[in-house]
């Protein structure tokens, strides 16, 4: 597995997601349009998205979500130039789309998951994202996402 070039508690410092729930374990890489994750908590057994002891395949969304938000942070930061870390926007899953399932779980996959998200387009409070996981060179689950940013904002303008 490659070197993370940003670790586990710098994820978790960035990304709303805590505890058990910060599914990634490091970035490996990443530029303005893309991100590339490792994780490993598809195979620990107090996996908070696992149901009946099983981690199934369409959970990968939220690993790939939690990439998304990792990449905006990293864009975030990138943008501040030496300036104090902040949290990047506040985004929201708003739709999945073209999602390909190659297996049915997760959990019996020994290798780690390897995430990556690309930025395909991005306007103002929207967000386009290509995502896939896979393992061992194995493409496992993929799609495309849709993040709308600062929600809240966004509802606080329409009142």
């Amino acid at each position: 597995m490659p070197e993370a070039i940003r670790d586990r508690a710098w994820i978790a410092a960035r990304i709303p997601h805590q505890g058990s729930m910060c599914l990634l374990d490091g970035v490996v890489a990443w530029d303005a349009a893309a991100v590339r994750c490792t994780a490993s908590s598809h195979t620990h057994a107090d996996n908070p998205l696992r149901a009946q002891s099983r981690l199934a395949a369409v959970c990968g969304i939220e690993y790939a979500a939690q990439a998304m938000a990792v990449h905006g942070a990293l864009l975030a930061e990138a943008a501040q130039a030496g300036g104090a870390p902040r949290r990047p926007r506040t985004g929201y899953l708003a739709s999945v789309r073209k999602l390909v399932l190659q297996v049915e779980r997760l959990d019996d996959i020994a290798a780690p998951l390897e995430i990556t998200a690309e930025r395909i387009s991005g306007e103002g409070a929207t967000v386009l994202y290509a995502f896939a996981v896979s393992a061992a060179g194995r493409t496992l689950l993929s799609g495309r996402a849709a993040v709308i940013l600062d929600a809240a904002a966004l509802g606080a303008d329409a009142g």
